[in-house]
């Protein structure tokens, strides 16, 4: 009798706690996530489509689905504009799966997190060189991928834009009649960017700074520079 009350007894509590806020959900099949995940990426829930692809990863690490699920998540974020989301989701792919076919895809994505996030070119560069590492990786590491000619192209597009943003201070330099610093600025246009647009304006504002200092052997000699390598160039028609 009394193996009988306590077998009652427990049946009750198991009866009570599944009633209560202790309730054991059974974890969906990875299918089951999957499904959910995809519905939701199509209906453009891109933050709850996000969450249901890291949950298919986190419950299911070993899964062959498992990186995918990552790349889907990150790209979920990216849709979602939640670029610092769709970065940590890139690091744990790489964490993880290093050696993984899709790497180059990953290394594209987590570049294009930090592109669209260059600002005008009168504010600090921040994202730009984070950008411009990740495409300059992903080319060297990868030259032959699908996405290598499209990295290539952000990293011309990021190194005028970097040189844009050191024109823009030297240009406040003179301005200002700060000449060493407007000097040192311009010449690392012409030494560090020389394959931007930029590079011709530089050398005509260099030739323009050492004549203001009372340097016309030095002005001059970067007035050739200019008229040699860009006969034609505006820049270049403005020399007097």
């Amino acid at each position: 009798m009394k193996k009988h009350i306590l077998l009652f007894g427990l049946l009750a509590l198991m009866t009570a706690c599944a009633g209560g806020d202790n309730e054991i959900v059974a974890e969906k099949s990875l299918s089951e996530i999957y499904e959910t995940a995809y519905s939701e990426f199509n209906d453009e829930n891109y933050e709850e489509a996000a969450m249901e692809f890291l949950k298919a990863e986190n419950q299911h690490p070993a899964s062959p689905w498992a990186p995918d699920a990552l790349i889907m998540a990150a790209y979920s974020h990216y849709m979602d504009d939640d670029f610092a989301g769709a970065i940590l989701a890139t690091d744990r792919f790489m964490r993880f799966h290093p050696g993984h076919k899709d790497v180059p895809y990953v290394m594209y994505l987590r570049g294009m997190c930090y592109y669209r996030q260059v600002s005008d070119v009168r504010r600090e560069p921040g994202m730009s060189a984070y950008a411009l590492q990740q495409f300059q990786s992903l080319v060297q590491r990868f030259p032959r991928s699908e996405y290598a000619k499209n990295a290539e192209n952000k990293i011309i597009i990021l190194k005028n834009y970097i040189a844009g943003k050191v024109m823009f201070a030297a240009r406040n330099d003179m301005k200002k009649e700060n000449w060493p610093s407007a000097i040192s600025r311009l010449q690392s246009v012409v030494t560090d960017a020389q394959e931007t647009v930029m590079t011709p304006e530089a050398l005509f504002r260099l030739s323009e700074a050492y004549t203001a200092i009372g340097l016309p052997q030095q002005a001059n000699g970067y007035s050739e520079m200019l008229k040699l390598n860009f006969p034609d160039n505006e820049w270049t028609k403005k020399l007097k």
